[in-house]
């Protein structure tokens, strides 16, 4: 009951809030930027942004009425704490009216020393890691390991987020399977839902609701305030679980933005020659025709397949 009072209260939050934040965000004026080389995306520029405002409430009201736990209370202030970092980044960009927020280097500051905090914390909690099939006890390795996770997700989320819906249904579709295994193992133990569990149902009713309006043509955008909190959500799912493999694998769409980026940006380098005609891979495959509808249709399809597989292993595993 509590996994369908929060995914519900999400849903109701936030489909109540986005056109109140739409109507506000287009009265101040905060619209997207489209970056000139994204020129495919022209007619997107003005749209308005930081919608991801409008979500985070939405998951934030859910979790706490449902009921939290420690760890479930810390999961909604991470993902509240990326979610402002976004938020300056946003901000900054239409105030000043500018491609670029922060430095890159105050992102990573930002970002940084809330996975420190938390890594260090979560260290504390349990030091084991679950390969699916095998758990290992990492012990003070389980860290770096964490911090890696959290900047992982974080840019990644931020990376996949380039199309209409493509974010948001990559993360319902991932945070959804990711909450199932998270809950079989849970009951298995207590018999009852931990508040991950909670927490990955009020994250798929925000999402369901924020892609009525982010779905194509989108009516507004996450930016940076939604998709970085969305990451940091994520990664706290992970980390406080332990389910680093299965995280990837239902994520495994946000690891395909940040390898493709990777390889386009060490490729040049070494031989100033592109693999892909845009990074990240969403929009080499803009650049190759397919209307962007599709392309979110095919991450979405890839993500419910491998998070299906994944959830399968889990179960064979727990037999």
């Amino acid at each position: 009951m509590k996994i369908v009072l929060a995914c519900i209260t999400a849903f109701v939050v936030t489909v109540a809030l986005m056109p109140l934040i739409i109507h506000f965000a287009k009265k101040l004026k905060l619209r997207q930027t489209i970056l000139s080389y994204v020129d495919n995306h022209l007619s997107k520029s003005g749209t308005p942004t930081m919608g991801g405002v409008g979500f985070l409430i939405g998951i934030a009201v859910a979790s706490l009425i449902a009921g939290m736990d420690r760890i479930g209370v810390i999961c909604v202030v991470v993902m509240l704490g990326y979610g402002i970092v976004g938020f300056l980044d946003d901000f900054i960009k239409v105030y000043f009216r500018r491609n670029e927020g922060l430095k890159p280097y105050q992102k990573i500051v930002f970002q940084l020393l809330i996975a420190v905090i938390i890594s260090v914390s979560a260290f504390y909690n349990s030091s084991e890691i679950s390969l699916i099939f095998t758990q290992v006890n990492l012990g003070a390795f389980i860290i770096p390991l964490n911090i890696f996770l959290f900047l992982a997700f974080t840019n990644s989320v931020n990376l996949t987020d380039g199309l209409d819906g493509l974010a948001s249904s990559v993360t319902l579709i991932g945070v959804a399977f990711l909450g199932a295994i998270i809950g079989i193992g849970e009951y298995m133990s207590t018999g009852q839902a931990s508040s991950l569990s909670v927490f990955c149902a009020a994250i798929v009713g925000g999402m369901m609701a924020f892609l009525i309006f982010n779905c194509f043509p989108a009516r507004i955008f996450m930016g940076d305030t939604g998709s970085l909190a969305l990451g940091g959500a994520y990664a706290a799912i992970a980390v406080y679980s332990g389910q680093v493999l299965a995280s990837a694998l239902t994520g495994i769409m946000f690891v395909a933005s940040a390898v493709s980026v990777l390889l386009q940006v060490v490729y040049y380098k070494a031989t100033k020659k592109r693999i892909f005609l845009m990074a990240p891979y969403h929009h080499h495959l803009e650049r190759k025709g397919l209307h962007e509808n599709r392309i979110v249709v095919i991450y979405a399809g890839i993500t419910f397949l491998i998070s299906a597989l994944t959830l399968i292993a889990v179960l064979m595993s727990n037999n």
